[in-house]
């Protein structure tokens, strides 16, 4: 049902101010104007700005989250702590702080941009995501208050069973998850 395939990287560049809209963008990144979130997610899909953030425990565990079965893409499949896309008007690093307050109900006081890659994902005849997405990692420590709509559940997960997982499982994780979280392995060599 779903495919995904990279296409680039990306720098950083924000305007405008609603809540339900995302940044539409060129492949260097370039904010090109802006489309309700909803409707930038049904076909064709145009490429928009997002993130996803990447936190790990103590121990070096990574925590994955399980989309909320009420998700128009992906719903109850695998995935980073949280992803969502800037405001206009945003910072994209603002932004990733925000959601994981939202999402989790956590902060976290330092996050790292890693890299952006864009992809291009379908996951029915509907939905999709055509996105240039910024990669944050970070620490964590503490209670996690997951907002329902958005996590169905969590799980803090060594990487080496995590990678067992992608291998033997890789449809019960998002396309960006899978693309995401290769790239960082291959950085940390």
């Amino acid at each position: 049902m779903a495919n995904a395939s990279e296409t680039g990287n990306g720098g950083c560049q924000e305007e405008g101010h609603r809540e339900d809209v995302v940044i539409l963008v060129d492949p260097d990144d370039q904010a090109i104007g802006t489309e309700e979130k909803a409707a930038c997610h049904r076909h064709p899909v145009p490429m928009h700005r997002a993130f996803s953030i990447f936190l790990y425990d103590d121990r070096g565990r990574m925590l994955i989250t399980k989309r909320s079965a009420e998700k128009p893409t992906w719903p109850g499949y695998w995935s980073n702590a949280c992803c969502s896309h800037p405001r206009p008007g945003e910072a994209t690093e603002d932004a990733a702080h925000r959601r994981l307050a939202e999402e989790l109900g956590v902060s976290v006081s330092a996050l790292t941009h890693r890299f952006a890659f864009a992809y291009d994902a379908r996951y029915d005849d509907t939905w999709g995501e055509h996105e240039l997405d910024h990669v944050f990692t970070g620490s964590f420590d503490g209670a996690l208050d997951p907002d329902p709509a958005e996590i169905e559940a969590w799980e803090l997960i060594e990487l080496p069973e995590l990678e067992r997982r992608l291998v033997e499982n890789a449809g019960h994780f998002t396309p960006w998850f899978c693309i995401a979280c290769a790239r960082l392995h291959a950085n940390a060599e």
